[in-house]
């Protein structure tokens, strides 16, 4: 049994920064669970509000359900309870509440619901979708708005009302009147999630919207980096923000907007650019070109 409460873990999460681990592969891409325990043990000593295991950046829609839960067990263990650890759920509706039952079973604290694979929603469906998954667990739910899973605020109002247990929003749109609006109605209720890719170029600004935290994928190779850069976020420290946006953000994203499923591609690349190889990424994504790896590896040891 997870040992927060939807309230704690809500409260947990909004107080600093979320990690959204890789998933390690060898070669011939089959899972590297012990690289990836020990990448685990690694973040686990600088202090991440919540772990998001196999999220987006640790390639989700790539992952077998099998692998999902194991790579659900496997933080959970290596992590120790240092942070709170989310699992994620996905695909159709009765997929996803399976994945909700079994996360909770094997040991997660909350649950991620990631946008239903492939379907065109109405927003009844979308809220029936998300309603399934909170009925079938104990643990705080957080929502990902992106792709097809476009909430609108009747529909989040609705689950708020219906669910103690739907504690969050992650943003992967960019939708500023909708988070205005619900931090405005909601107040803290919710936890407002930034969830752009590369969420450091918007966290500021986000802040103002109510969003404490945001999913940092560039904590999996820089996470001292990525820790001081949150610390001047919520410092409202605003000439410390942007120097770090022009020295190593702004030309990572020169690199990140290349290719299309760069954003994920270019995370694992800096692990191998940090010293911390995690393996290539899976099909259809693409890693990086060696001159793109090259140029990389120069940017991250800047920061490391």
């Amino acid at each position: 049994m997870s040992s927060y409460s939807p309230d704690q873990l809500r409260s947990a999460l909004g107080a600093g920064l979320l990690s959204f681990p890789v998933t390690h592969t060898r070669a011939d891409l089959s899972f590297d669970e012990a690289g990836y325990r020990d990448h685990v043990e690694h973040l686990s000593g600088f202090g991440a509000a919540g772990l998001f295991a196999a999220g987006g950046t640790g390639e989700f829609p790539a992952l077998t359900h099998e692998e999902v839960l194991a790579i659900v067990r496997a933080t959970v263990e290596a992590n120790a309870g240092k942070s709170p650890v989310v699992g994620p759920v996905g695909y159709g509706t009765a997929t996803a509440v399976a994945m909700a039952k079994e996360v909770e079973a094997a040991g997660a604290d909350g649950v991620f619901v990631l946008p239903p694979y492939l379907n065109e929603l109405t927003q009844d469906g979308l809220y029936a979708h998300v309603a399934a998954v909170c009925r079938a667990t104990t643990l705080g739910v957080v929502v990902y708005h992106r792709a097809n899973a476009r909430f609108t605020a009747r529909t989040v109002a609705r689950l708020v009302a219906e669910f103690d247990n739907f504690i969050g929003f992650k943003d992967g749109i960019c939708d500023i009147d909708l988070l205005a609006t619900l931090h405005a109605t909601h107040g803290d209720r919710l936890v407002y999630v930034g969830g752009l890719p590369t969420a450091e170029t918007y966290a500021l600004p986000y802040l103002e919207l109510g969003a404490t935290t945001y999913s940092s994928a560039i904590f999996n190779f820089a996470p001292a980096w990525a820790m001081d850069f949150y610390t001047a976020v919520r410092a409202h420290d605003r000439a410390a923000v942007y120097d770090k946006l022009r020295e190593f953000v702004i030309p990572y994203l020169d690199i990140r907007d290349r290719a299309a499923g760069y954003p994920v591609s270019i995370v694992k690349a800096g692990m191998t650019a940090a010293g911390r190889s995690a393996g290539p990424v899976r099909p259809p994504l693409t890693d990086l070109t060696a001159a793109e790896l090259a140029e990389l590896t120069d940017l991250v040891k800047r920061v490391l």
